[in-house]
C-alpha cells in the first residue's frame, strides 16, 4: 500500500513509461500512415465503395475479430505474466499472410484477414503478459480487443479529452451496460473488470465487445482494403501493409498496457490527467 501512496509525478521511471505511452499512443494514425504508403488519402476512396462491398468488408472484420479473439486470447499461454514480447516474429507472420492477399480483392480479403487479424490478436495479447497482466483475466482480454478500437483516433476528438481515453470509453460504457444484463457478473472500479463470468456470459460478453470494437476496426480494414487496390501497389503491398498493420496496433497495445499498468499501481484518474498534461490535450 505503501507504494500506492507515491504520486505519479514523484515516481520518474514511472513518468517516463508514462511519456513512452503517450509518445506511442498519440503518434499518427493507422490511416495517415496507410495514406502515405500509397501516396493518396484514402477516406475519399473509401467513401466511394459502394454500400454492399462496404457492408460485406464490416461483416468480415467483425467475424475476424471474434475469430481472432477465440483463437488467440483464449489459446495463448495465460502463464508467465511479464514474459518479454516477440514483436519481430508476429511482423514476420503479418508479412507473410498480408502477401497471400495482395490485389486480389475481397475474395482475398476473406481468406488473409481472418489470419491477419489473429496474428495482430496474438501479438497484443504478447504485449499484454509483456507487461504482467494475466491473459485470463476477462479484463485483460477486454483491453486486449479494445487495441482495435484504437486505430481511428484523431485530432478531432474532442479538445477536453483526448483520442485514446475516448477510444476506450466505447468498451467501458458497453461493458457498464453489460454488467446489468449478464448474471454472476460484477463490475469493479468502473473500468471494465469482470468477474465471474460462465460459459454463456462470456461467450455474450465477447460478442457484444467485438461488435462495438469492430465498428471502428471495420474503418481501417476498409482504407487497408482500399490501399491494396492501388494499382502501382499491387501483391507487394499486402506484406507491406500488413507489417504496417502489425507494427501501429504492437505500438498501440504498449502504450495502451503502459498506461494500465501505472493505472493498476496509481489510479485511474491519477494516469489519465497525467496523460492528459502529457499530450498537451489537458491543463497541467
Amino acid at each position: 500500500m505503501g507504494e500506492l501512496a507515491v504520486p505519479l509525478q514523484d515516481c520518474p521511471q514511472d513518468m517516463a513509461d508514462l511519456q513512452r505511452a503517450v509518445a506511442l499512443l498519440e503518434a499518427p494514425t493507422l490511416t495517415a500512415r496507410m495514406a502515405n504508403l500509397v501516396g493518396s488519402p484514402l477516406e475519399f476512396a473509401v467513401r466511394k465503395l459502394p454500400a454492399g462491398v462496404s457492408r460485406r468488408i464490416q461483416g468480415m472484420a467483425e467475424a475476424a475479430l471474434y475469430k481472432a479473439a477465440q483463437a488467440a486470447l483464449w489459446s495463448m499461454d495465460t502463464q508467465q505474466p511479464g514474459k518479454p514480447a516477440s514483436p519481430r516474429l508476429h511482423k514476420l507472420a503479418a508479412a507473410a499472410s498480408g502477401a497471400l492477399g495482395g490485389a486480389g480483392g475481397l475474395p482475398a480479403l476473406a481468406i488473409e484477414l481472418p489470419l491477419s487479424t489473429t496474428i495482430i490478436m496474438r501479438a497484443v495479447a504478447d504485449i499484454a503478459r509483456s507487461e504482467g497482466f494475466d491473459l485470463h483475466d476477462h479484463a485483460t482480454r477486454q483491453a486486449c480487443l479494445e487495441v482495435f478500437a484504437l486505430g481511428g483516433s484523431s485530432g478531432a476528438d474532442d479538445a477536453s479529452e483526448t483520442g485514446y481515453y475516448l477510444a476506450r470509453g466505447f468498451t467501458t460504457e458497453l461493458v457498464r451496460h453489460l454488467s446489468a444484463e449478464l448474471a454472476g457478473t460484477t463490475l469493479g472500479g468502473g473500468h471494465g473488470l469482470l468477474l465471474g463470468l460462465g460459459p454463456k456470459e462470456a461467450g455474450k460478453w465477447l460478442a457484444r465487445i467485438v461488435e462495438k470494437v469492430a465498428a471502428r476496426f471495420g474503418v481501417v480494414v476498409s482504407e487497408k482494403f482500399v490501399a491494396q487496390a492501388v494499382p502501382v501497389i499491387g501483391a507487394v503491398a499486402g506484406a507491406t501493409l500488413n507489417t504496417l498493420f502489425i507494427g501501429y496496433y504492437q505500438d498501440m497495445a504498449r502504450g495502451h498496457f503502459i498506461v494500465r499498468r501505472l493505472e493498476r499501481k496509481h489510479g485511474f484518474e491519477a494516469v489519465r490527467l497525467a496523460y492528459g498534461a502529457a499530450s498537451g490535450r489537458m491543463p497541467a
